[in-house]
C-alpha cells in the first residue's frame, strides 16, 4: 500500500463537504466499489464532515484506501479539535442531536459504513474512523 491513495480536505464550509463526498466518491469507485456503495460512502462522508462543521467549525477529513487482514476497502478519517462528544451513548442513538438536526449522522453513517470507532475527548476534540469494505 502506498500513501499516494491518502487525500485530505480540510473542513470549513459547505463547499468542502461537497469535495470530501466528491474525493471519496471517485476513490471508491477507483478501487471497485459498485454504485450502491459509493454512494453509502459519499453519504457517511457527507454526514461526518457535516458534523465536523455543525459542532467544531472546522476540522478535516482524511480518506485512504486500506488493506487489512486480505480486506480491501476505504477508510475515512474525521478529525476536529472541537467541544468533543459529550455522551457517545446518546450520539449513536437514532433522533438523538444536540443541534436540531436530525440526529442521523453517526447512527446514519454506523449503518452505512462496516466500522465505526469514535475517539472523542472534552474540548480537545473527536477522531471518527469509518472503514467500508469491497465484499
Amino acid at each position: 500500500m502506498n500513501n499516494n491513495s491518502v487525500t485530505c480536505v480540510a473542513i470549513g464550509s459547505e463547499g468542502d463537504i461537497v469535495e470530501a463526498r466528491q474525493k471519496g466518491r471517485e476513490l471508491s469507485k477507483q478501487i471497485g466499489f459498485g454504485l450502491t456503495d459509493q454512494a453509502r460512502i459519499a453519504t457517511g462522508i457527507s454526514e461526518l464532515a457535516r458534523n465536523i462543521l455543525l459542532y467544531a467549525g472546522s476540522g478535516q477529513v482524511i480518506l485512504n484506501i486500506v488493506e487489512i487482514e486480505g480486506r480491501r476497502g476505504i477508510e475515512i478519517m474525521a478529525q476536529d479539535q472541537g467541544p468533543g462528544i459529550m455522551s457517545l451513548e446518546q450520539a449513536l442513538t437514532d433522533g438523538f442531536s444536540t443541534s436540531r438536526g436530525l440526529g442521523v449522522g453517526l447512527p446514519g453513517t454506523k449503518r452505512l459504513m462496516d466500522e465505526l470507532y469514535i475517539e472523542s475527548t472534552f474540548n480537545q476534540g473527536t477522531v471518527v474512523i469509518a472503514r467500508k469494505w469491497i465484499n
